[in-house]
């Protein structure tokens, strides 16, 4: 999608917890596809679906938009994910949005999951690339989010790349295009900003104490899911290891898992029309 793309779809909505930005593309009238970015240095939401965006945008009314702390929208002194699940909500509300189909990545698909869980008779379907689940015998934190660590103590464009080279199992993937626009967007203050309030070393240090000592707490929600739910992962994830997925497959009642050979965190982006494919012909079985 090209810049003016990017300038003519773009939204804000004013919130008394802060603006929040969104972009809108698609069909008119057409089911809404509320899309959710994961978490990192310089992500944003068209950044996540910049490049599968023209085949959704085809069937679906997308809804793309960047979670507090990210892109446009102001940073919320808030529980990370339910920050991000007041804004999604928020979003929701405001555009009168009755019923959506839901893809989310990584924290997106933590997100998801959470309004797929409170909200049942709002979602229709719910597809998720990585992100759910806890991990049963890789360690956590993972060597992808020690490498966000890193970089959230010191952010310069080694660490920057080390990280991105976690994300793809294809290193041909982190161009030198690619360190440079993401380390120009994760070192803008706020966007730090947010790096650091969810991957610094004590903000992960509290994450993994609260697993250890209240695993059922990260999965009692997925039980309530009664949307159709399409889990996706990468088996080669290094920043979420492929066991994370099994616990989601077997609580949320109406689960399949897909996992895409020679792929790391981000399967939209590497293995980009097998995953489009894969997830629009799952939405398209549910209305």
């Amino acid at each position: 999608m090209s810049t003016d793309d990017f300038s003519s779809a773009s939204r804000t909505l004013p919130r008394e917890a802060g603006i929040l930005h969104y972009h809108i593309a698609g069909k008119e009238g057409a089911p809404w596809l509320l899309m959710l970015h994961g978490s990192g240095p310089g992500v944003t939401g068209w950044a996540n679906y910049e490049g599968n965006l023209p085949v959704f945008a085809e069937h679906y009314r997308c809804l793309i938009m960047d979670f507090p702390g990210y892109g446009g929208s102001d940073l919320v002194e808030d529980d990370a994910v339910e920050g991000c699940i007041s804004a999604a909500l928020d979003l929701l509300n405001a555009l009168d949005v009755e019923r959506c189909h839901i893809l989310g990545n990584s924290l997106g698909g933590i997100v998801g999951s959470h309004i797929a869980a409170r909200q049942p008779q709002r979602v229709i379907s719910f597809a998720t690339i990585g992100g759910i689940g806890l991990n049963l015998f890789s360690a956590f934190p993972g060597e992808g989010l020690n490498l966000l660590t890193a970089f959230a103590e010191e952010p310069n464009r080694e660490r920057l790349e080390q990280w991105l080279r976690s994300m793809v199992f294809d290193q041909a993937l982190v161009t030198d295009e690619l360190i440079e626009k993401r380390f120009q967007q994760a070192t803008e203050p706020k966007t730090l900003a947010s790096t650091r309030q969810i991957y610094s070393r004590e903000a992960i240090a509290g994450i993994s104490h609260f697993r250890n000592q209240h695993p059922t707490k990260v999965l009692e929600h997925l039980s309530s899911i009664e949307a159709p739910t399409l889990i996706t992962w990468g088996r080669d994830d290094r920043v979420s290891p492929m066991d994370i997925s099994l616990m989601p497959m077997r609580f949320i009642p109406n689960a399949e898992l897909h996992v895409f050979p020679k792929c790391g965190h981000w399967a939209m982006i590497e293995c980009k029309q097998a995953f489009e494919a894969l997830v629009l012909a799952f939405f398209q079985q549910h209305h």
